[in-house]
Parts: structure tokens; sequence; C-alpha cells
């Protein structure tokens, strides 16, 4: 089969066949309909050394997909063929600590989908029964195969209270669409989103008329942003950007004993200010990695049955999975949305 491989720690990825994988008696085989590109993904193709840390190489790159389950092993009995299924990337072991405690995020011998498991940028991809997701009749494939980004919206809008509350989310890019979605379902009173590419910009105000989108360059977040809560501050901010100016931001426009949800990426260390910023305002400070097992994909579940926020639109383009290169190239412009790979 051809699947997009990481062979080594040189920028870029191989477009190359390889063997179809072979299951376990624990595993499914999934025939791959889509997949999307991740940010870590982007990360992975430049060969970002925080992200390289992560690799085992070589290996088939890609986890936020969706497909259908082709043959199962021996001892499978919560899956079956025909099944439309999207895989929680962080394949957890179901036996340590953290998971005998409902912490399976934090799993101690976990694999990483796509970076120490072979992934989904390819035809067919074995993954382990337990860490399935069974679609409901009728769901397509394309919001299939972004269920897990976002997971990762609704994690960082969920890991606290919501409801009645305004929350600032800094960075519209496809995730932080998938975050305004899930404080909008979830009832957040007032939404900010910060933002700088015009493109995003502009998607993000067609998606949500009811929130207030700044664009950085041109107006002064922290001004709006307390002028319109009374001089308080938010009562929640999402940092998803990975930006070390919109991290403090995130606390310069945060209420007292407010709330914030850390999810981006930055490049390397960051210069802060703990005094002001967390111990005089009484903050909390969560940090947010993937989704919380299963509880997420329930809420998420959830939020789309509400029919208040449709997520498909994030899809902006669509690739045949040989056209990895101009795909890659567009995720990372912040000329697009979510960007569709298809086998």
């Amino acid at each position: 089969m051809k699947a997009l491989v990481k062979t080594s720690e040189a920028i870029g990825f191989e477009y190359k066949d390889v063997d179809v994988p072979k299951i376990g008696p624990k595993d499914v085989l999934v025939k791959i309909m889509g997949t999307t590109i991740c940010g870590s993904d982007i990360h992975a193709y430049h060969s970002s050394p925080n992200i390289m840390k992560m690799f085992q190489l070589p290996i088939v790159v890609g986890h936020e997909t969706c497909g259908e389950v082709v043959k199962v092993g021996q001892y499978v009995t919560s899956i079956k063929k025909g099944d439309l299924i999207s895989p929680e990337p962080h394949i957890f072991c179901g036996e340590c600590y953290y998971c005998q405690n409902g912490a399976a995020l934090n799993c101690l011998n976990m694999g990483l989908l796509g970076h120490t498991i072979g992934g989904a940028f390819a035809e067919y991809m074995a993954v382990p029964a337990h860490v399935c997701w069974k679609h409901p009749p009728g769901i397509s494939y394309e919001l299939g195969a972004i269920h897990e980004p976002i997971g990762v919206g609704v994690h960082s809008i969920m890991s606290g209270p919501i409801n009645g509350k305004s929350v600032a989310v800094f960075g519209c890019g496809p995730i932080g669409m998938f975050a305004l979605g899930a404080a909008r379902v979830f009832g957040a009173t007032k939404m900010f989103g910060i933002e700088v590419a015009p493109k995003r910009i502009a998607m993000a105000r067609q998606l949500f008329p009811d929130a207030t989108i700044i664009n950085p360059r041109e107006q002064d977040p922290v001004k709006i942003i307390m002028d319109a809560t009374g001089g308080f501050g938010v009562d929640v901010s999402i940092e998803l950007s990975g930006s070390a100016d919109a991290t403090r931001l995130c606390f310069d426009v945060l209420k007292r004993e407010g709330r914030v949800s850390l999810v981006g990426v930055p490049p390397g260390p960051i210069e802060f200010n703990f005094h002001p910023n967390i111990i005089l305002k009484e903050a909390t400070v969560r940090g947010v990695f993937g989704r919380e097992v299963w509880q997420t994909w329930w809420q998420l579940r959830a939020m789309l049955d509400t029919g208040r926020f449709d997520p498909l639109p994030i899809i902006t383009h669509r690739f045949p999975l040989a056209e990895y290169e101009k795909a890659f190239k567009l995720a990372q412009s912040g000329e697009a949305g979510k960007v569709l790979l298809i086998p």
C-alpha cells in the first residue's frame, strides 16, 4: 500500500510502498477513508526538535482519521467488520496507575498513533480495538476524520466550568474554531476570538457571528475585551497558537480567579511573569494534551447532537494522498481550515 513515512530526521516525508499492517488478536484493520493534517504533523514534516523526540522512526504518520473496519482480531467483540470508526490516537494500556484511576490520557505506557505506532496517512491502519470510537449510522467519514481535533477544542473548553462564562480563544485555526463551537454549545455567554491570518478571521466571523473576532495587528485585544467585560476580563482564556505573545495576552485579559487552558505548542521556553498573572490573580492553569478518554468523545457527540454547531465547513480543502506536498504547504499557510488527505 502507499503511505506517508517519516524515515529520518531530515525535513519532509516519503510517499512510498509499505506492507499492509498485520493485526493481532485484539486489533482491527481499518481501510482509511480520509485523514486531516494536524499541527503536529506539520511540526513532524519540518522535523521540529520537540516533536521529533516523540517519534520512533521509521513510522507512517497521521492520526486525525476515519475509516471502515475490514478485519477484526479473534478476541475482538466490541467492533465488527463494516463499522465506521475513528481511533483515539493516545493508545492507552488500560492497566497502569493512571488508566485504573480514570486518567487514560496520561497512561504511563502510552503509544501515539502516527508517532510510535503506524499511522493513518496510508491506505490501511491497524489499531487496538479498545481505542476505537464507533460512529453512529449515517455519519460522514469527513466528520469522522475531524472528531479527534474537535475533541481537542472540546477538552480545552470543558477542562473547567464554561456555562455562563466569558471566554477568549487565542488562535482561530481549526481547533480554535472547534473550541468556539464548543463554547457556544456548552453555554458561554460572551466569546472572543483572537487571530492574525485574514482568511481565518473571515471564516471565524462567518461561522461565529455571535463572537467578537479580533485581529491583534489592527486592534488592541486587551482594551476590547476589558471594555466588553466591564473591566473584569474573561472567565476563561484558551491558548491555541503556541505564540509567546498570545500566551501572555491570555493572562492579561483574564479575570481574577479565572482559568487558562494552554493547548498550543510554543517553539521553546517563554519568558513569563508569574506574580501578577497567576499568583495575584489566583488563576487556575490547565495544560491540555488531547482528549479525556472517553469523556471528551461523549461530550463531542452531545455537542453535535444539539445541531447548534456544524464543524464540517472548517474542512476547506481535499487532496489525494499523493499530493501531500501541496496539501502541507497550504495547511501551514494560514490560508485554509482543515486539509483532508484521501488515500
